[in-house]
């Protein structure tokens, strides 16, 4: 059995600098970009995905779907700082021609020219090995758990999860 972290609508205890950044109500994209420090999206995997546990509800999809996922690393100056999982339906149409979008940010979609979408509250929790996130975060950084984040966004009643798991990096060039 799979132990899955709490989310929470409240923000873990963080660094200052940290809770500014990992609480931001707006688009990540541009928080990271007003570091003034090049920013680049690299896509680690897309396409068919198992899905997580905690996704199925708010994808409404069983625990033996597969879903579609964009797997990315977010980078200053070359160096990871975020994963992202963004993830929908696997049939989904309307999704999925936004989440081909190769090593553009989705941010600049989410928060930008799409006056229909629908967006939830974040959702912040501690994850750690075996859950999906921590595995995803692993790729990039060696630590036993990470700080997550998590948004619901709806457009034409189709679901999608956007889940940002922060580095230990991203701290130095918050400073």
């Amino acid at each position: 059995m799979t132990t899955l972290p709490p989310w929470s609508d409240i923000l873990p205890p963080a660094a200052a600098t940290l809770a500014a950044c990992i609480g931001t109500q707006g688009s990540l994209t541009e928080y990271l970009m007003a570091t003034g420090r090049p920013f680049a999206v690299q896509v680690l995997a897309q396409g068919e995905a198992v899905v997580l546990p905690d996704e199925q509800e708010i994808l409404q999809v069983s625990a033996n779907a597969t879903v579609y996922a964009r797997h990315v690393c977010l980078t200053l100056a070359g160096e990871p700082v975020v994963v992202a999982r963004s993830v929908t339906r696997q049939d989904c149409q309307v999704w999925r021609p936004i989440l081909e979008r190769g090593a553009r940010s989705l941010g600049f979609t989410l928060f930008g020219g799409l006056p229909e979408l629908q967006r939830g509250g974040l959702q912040f929790a501690q994850v750690s090995d075996p859950h999906g996130l921590q595995r995803l975060a692993a790729t990039q950084d060696d630590r036993a758990s990470h700080l997550a984040r998590r948004c619901r966004f709806a457009l034409h009643d189709s679901p999608l999860l956007v889940c940002e798991v922060f580095l230990p990096a991203l701290e130095k060039y918050l400073t």
